[in-house]
């Protein structure tokens, strides 16, 4: 997808940068497939789980088919549109027995284009298949960690993953994080790269538009008090008086590992992904 790049018309258009839009082809979503959305800005319970989330524009949220279950049925992409939920686009599929879904736009899918999935289905992009049916070195997205679990992994704009090999009854998978990890050869993913790959070049130039996707503003730990964070206090520009600086909640920050050294799925991971 192209860019725009708008002239320093204001102070928020200044190194502003969006999409053109071109490979998007309908700007009505179908209306089956949305289902309200309920703004909960990062809470819990009424306790705050995320932070520094709030406000953000209305949006219907598109029920995505990440399972690709339709075996032995061809489906003829509709439209390429855009989700305001996630970096990808998305895709619509009309089913030859008439049922209409939402998949993941790889990067290459063309309205008009045949996809389906199943054990025997053609290597090509934006059909599903397990992993015991996709050749070593196929490029692959939206893979499952649990059969018929849907789609987990490689999800977001630009992001690819490599089959490696087979070992017995695992798949050997190279995610994008550099990380290589076994995945049952019984679970599903879909051929080809997650489209919207150039969604990383975007800058929005103000922080207008940062507020519109749902995100609000971050006060340092050093401006605060000592009661609600360790870096507060002292008098005017003070260090945070420690080795090390630390969460709201008193853990080691960056840097530091959080993965739990006997979480189940460790045995399952051949390398660990970059740092």
């Amino acid at each position: 997808m192209a860019f725009k790049v708008y002239k320093a018309t204001s102070n928020g258009r200044r190194n502003m940068s969006s999409y053109d839009f071109s490979e998007i082809s309908t700007n009505q979503p179908e209306k089956s497939l949305l289902t309200k959305q309920k703004q909960k800005a990062g809470r819990s319970g009424g306790k705050i789980t995320v932070r520094h989330r709030g406000g953000g524009h209305k949006h219907a949220y598109r029920v995505i088919d990440f399972a690709r279950k339709k075996d032995g049925v061809v489906g003829t992409v509709a439209t390429i549109e855009y989700d305001p939920n996630r970096t990808a686009n998305i895709a619509l599929i009309h089913y030859e027995d008439g049922v209409k879904k939402y998949i993941l736009a790889p990067r290459g899918l063309k309205v008009g284009q045949k996809i389906e999935s199943g054990e025997d289905v053609d290597i090509q992009v934006g059909n599903a298949l397990p992993l015991s049916s996709i050749p070593d070195g196929t490029t692959i997205h939206n893979i499952e960690l649990k059969p018929g679990a849907g789609g987990q992994l490689v999800r977001s704009a630009g992001t690819r993953a490599q089959i490696l090999g087979h070992e017995g009854k695992y798949a050997l998978v190279r995610l994008s994080s550099g990380e290589v990890r076994m995945i049952l050869s019984s679970c599903r993913a879909t051929v080809g790269i997650v489209g919207n790959e150039q969604h990383e070049l975007v800058r929005l130039g103000k922080a207008g538009r940062r507020r519109w996707m749902g995100f609000t503003s971050k006060v340092r730990g050093s401006a605060m008090n000592p009661n609600d964070h360790p870096h507060g206090g002292g008098e005017g520009r003070a260090p945070i008086g420690m080795p090390s600086p630390l969460s709201p909640w008193g853990k080691p920050t960056l840097g530091k590992k959080t993965r739990r050294k006997n979480k189940k799925s460790s045995n399952l991971i051949v390398r660990q992904r970059r740092r």
